[in-house]
């Protein structure tokens, strides 16, 4: 239902942009967030985005990071810019996605980020 892609190894103050985009029946994508979880430590919020596009930030990336959607393509994007180390992790989509009439949250499956020289 949901396909998370975009990861991959960067080096410090480089740059790379998340996708995930929803599939199947899909009346329209609502409010949507990254999440990450880095090695040792527990999952925590980077950002998100309502249905309206208002949008806020976890303080470690204000600033770096821009979350953003297209409603058309069912896909919402996480820019990540001046990477550091510490944004290394498993980097989460969570979208709530109206079916039918009805409402439900969904998880992508994660995609790596490695900052590393």
């Amino acid at each position: 239902q949901l396909q998370a892609s975009g990861g991959g190894l960067v080096q410090p103050g480089g740059s790379l942009r998340l996708s995930c985009t929803a599939s199947g029946s899909i009346d329209s994508i609502d409010a949507a967030a990254w999440d990450r979880q880095a090695p040792g430590k527990q999952r925590e919020l980077v950002a998100r985005i309502t249905s309206g596009g208002s949008t806020t930030y976890a303080d470690s990336v204000k600033g770096r990071f821009l979350i953003s959607r297209d409603n058309a393509k069912n896909t919402v994007y996480l820019q990540m810019n001046n990477l550091n180390r510490e944004d290394t992790g498993v980097y989460y989509c969570n979208v709530d996605i109206t079916e039918r009439l009805l409402t439900y949250n969904y998880w992508g499956q994660g995609t790596q980020v490695t900052v590393s020289s």
